[in-house]
């Protein structure tokens, strides 16, 4: 069954500015901290990543998984579904940006689910580092 998580935080620019900061995948690894590589396999129409290939630091290893990407709202919303990984089953979610008075409000959902049973407070402290991504992000918006 997958865990899911969900975290909001306001970012001091706007929604157009974070959406193109989230879609620059290969730039990840300069400010995602876990992400160690991020390279674009596919592109659609518009030019934009609809299958991007991840290397990250998890649980004291590393893993690799891609990640297939839609825009059905852009630049509101990137959704991303998981196409394969080495230990998760599911890593679904998306962005979700909206305007508001000082910026944008950024709601970033994540369903996980990863093969091998972890115990509770290990699972917990890896939803911590991944949802910590938005922190990047905002930083990375914001600078």
């Amino acid at each position: 069954m997958a865990d899911t998580a969900k975290q909001t935080t306001v970012i001091a620019a706007s929604p157009e500015h974070c959406f193109a900061i989230a879609t620059e995948f290969e730039r990840y690894p300069e400010w995602a901290k876990d992400l160690k590589d991020a390279v674009v396999l596919e592109r659609d129409a518009q030019g934009r990543a609809s299958r991007v290939e991840f290397r990250a630091s998890a649980l004291g290893r590393s893993t690799h998984y891609t990640l297939g990407y839609s825009y059905g709202d852009a630049p509101l919303t990137i959704q991303w579904k998981l196409v394969d990984g080495d230990i998760m089953r599911t890593l679904d979610g998306d962005y979700m940006f909206e305007p508001v008075n000082n910026g944008t409000l950024v709601t970033y959902d994540l369903s996980i689910d990863l093969v091998i049973p972890l115990p509770g407070f290990v699972k917990r402290r890896a939803e911590n580092r991944i949802l910590h991504t938005l922190n990047e992000l905002k930083a990375r918006c914001e600078s």
